[in-house]
C-alpha cells in the first residue's frame, strides 16, 4: 500500500471515529438520562456502528469515482456541479444503505424507538378511555373535544395514528431529517477531500515549478561558463601566436602560464562560488600572459582589501571583466594603458572595480561577449540583489563596477 492510500486510510478512520465520539458523547452524557429511560442502549452502539462503516465505505466509493473522472483537471465551472451530483449521491445512498443493513440485522435504533413510541401510543390511547371506541371509524366522535384533544396529544406525542381501518399509521417526519443530516456530513467530508487535494496539487505544482526554474537556471550558467573559457582560450592563443616567431621563450613561458591558468579555471567550474583570492590568482596569470605580448603598453595596479580575500565570487568573473578591458581598451590604443583592479566593502557590499584607460563605446551591450556573459550570471546567481554596471569616468577611463552581497 502507497503512502498516499495508508495517509488516506487514517484519515477516514480518524475522522469517522471522531464522529462517532461526538455521537457517544451527545447520546450518553448530554442526552444520556432519556437514553436511560427509553432503553436501547445496545441498539444505539451497534446502529452507530453501521452507520460508521456505510459512511466509510460510501465515501470511498464516492472517492474511486471521483478519481475516475479526474476531477483535479477540471475547471472549477465543472466541479461545482460535479460536488453538487456527488453529494447527493452519497448523501442519499448512505441514509437507504444505512437503513437497509440495520433493517436486516435487528439492530435498527430507529426501529425500536418506533416501537417504544406505538407502546406509549397504545397506553395514551388507554389513559384518554379511547380503546373501546371506533373514533377512527366514526367522524362524529372526533367531534367531542376530550376525544379531539386525546387523539391530537397521541399522534403530537409518538407520530402513531390510527387510520380508518382501525390500523396504527406512524406519521415519519424523521426520514426527511435523516437525510438532511447525511447530506450535511457527506458535504462536509466532500469539502475536506477536494480542498485538500486542491492544496495538495497546488503545492506539488509550485515544487515542480522551482525545481524547475532550479534546472533552467543551473543549465543556463553552465552555458555561460561554457561560453567564457573558450573565449578565453581563444585571446590567449591569439597572444602566444603573436610571441612564437617574436620571442620563442616567451612564448614557451605564455604555454606555462597558460597552463596555470587552464588548470585553475577548470577546478573553479565545480563551484558555483570561489573565494575572492582564488580569483585575483587567475586575473594575475592572465594579465602575466597579456604583460608578455603587450609589454609596456600595459600596465597593472592592484588595490585590494586584505578583508575581502575570503569573500565568495562568481569563478571566472572578474577575469572576464579584465579581459575585456584589454581587448576592447588597451589593445586599441596605440600607446597602451593601465588596468586597475579595485576590491572593498561599501554599504555591506562586496564592490569590485576594474578600471582601464579608453572610452566607452555608446552600444555597451553588444561590446563584447564579457559584458554580457556577466550581467545573466549576476541576474541568474543574486536574484537581483547584485549590480553590474560600466561606464565612463575621469581621467579618460572606463569602469566596470561589479557589487555583490556580502556573505556573513
Amino acid at each position: 500500500m502507497s503512502k498516499t492510500n495508508v495517509r488516506y486510510w487514517l484519515c477516514q478512520l480518524t475522522g469517522w471515529g471522531l464522529w462517532g465520539l461526538i455521537i457517544l458523547y451527545f447520546n450518553f452524557v448530554v442526552f444520556g438520562d432519556r437514553l436511560k429511560e427509553q432503553g436501547g442502549e445496545k441498539e444505539n452502539l451497534i446502529s452507530l456502528g453501521i452507520f460508521l462503516v456505510v459512511g466509510i465505505l460510501v465515501t470511498h466509493i464516492a472517492r474511486l469515482i471521483l478519481k475516475r473522472t479526474n476531477w483535479l483537471k477540471l475547471s472549477i465551472n465543472r466541479i461545482v456541479p460535479l460536488f453538487i451530483i456527488c453529494v447527493g449521491a452519497t448523501g442519499v445512498a448512505l441514509f437507504y444503505a444505512d437503513n437497509f443493513i440495520e433493517s436486516r440485522s435487528g439492530y435498527s435504533y430507529d426501529k425500536y424507538v418506533i416501537n417504544k413510541r406505538l407502546e406509549k401510543a397504545k397506553k395514551m390511547e388507554e389513559q384518554y378511555g379511547l380503546t373501546s371506541l371506533t373514533y377512527y371509524k366514526d367522524p362524529n366522535l372526533i367531534t367531542d373535544s376530550s376525544i379531539k384533544k386525546g387523539i391530537s396529544e397521541i399522534k403530537k406525542n409518538t407520530g402513531w395514528y390510527r387510520n380508518k381501518r382501525g390500523e396504527w399509521i406512524f406519521q415519519n417526519k424523521s426520514d426527511l431529517v435523516s437525510i438532511y443530516y447525511n447530506l450535511l456530513l457527506v458535504a462536509i467530508w466532500m469539502l475536506i477531500y477536494i480542498v485538500y487535494h486542491y492544496v495538495e496539487k497546488n503545492r506539488k505544482d509550485q515544487l515542480d515549478r522551482l525545481k524547475l526554474e532550479s534546472t533552467v537556471k543551473e543549465l543556463e550558467l553552465k552555458t555561460i561558463k561554457s561560453h567564457i573559457n573558450p573565449h578565453f582560450i581563444f585571446n590567449s592563443l591569439n597572444s602566444i601566436r603573436a610571441l612564437v616567431d617574436e620571442n620563442p621563450t616567451r612564448a614557451r613561458r605564455a604555454i606555462t602560464e597558460l597552463s596555470n591558468i587552464l588548470r585553475s579555471s577548470m577546478q573553479a567550474e565545480k563551484a558555483e562560488t570561489v573565494t575572492l583570492q582564488s580569483e585575483l590568482d587567475i586575473v594575475k596569470d592572465y594579465l602575466a600572459l597579456e604583460q608578455m605580448r603587450f609589454e609596456e603598453r600595459l600596465r597593472v595596479e592592484m588595490d585590494i582589501d586584505k578583508d575581502t580575500l575570503e569573500q565568495p565570487v562568481p569563478p571566472m568573473m572578474l577575469q572576464t571583466l579584465v579581459e575585456n578591458s584589454i581587448k576592447h581598451g588597451i589593445s586599441k590604443l596605440i600607446n597602451g594603458g593601465v588596468v586597475r583592479v579595485v576590491a572593498g566593502f561599501t554599504d555591506q557590499h562586496l564592490e569590485l572595480l576594474v578600471q582601464n584607460t579608453g572610452h566607452l563605446n555608446g552600444n555597451i551591450n553588444g561590446d563584447g561577449f564579457g559584458i554580457k556573459s556577466t550581467q545573466d550570471r549576476l541576474n541568474l546567481m543574486y536574484q537581483g540583489k547584485a549590480v553590474f554596471e560600466i561606464k565612463n569616468i575621469e581621467g579618460g577611463m572606463v569602469e566596470s563596477k561589479v557589487s555583490l552581497p556580502v556573505a556573513i
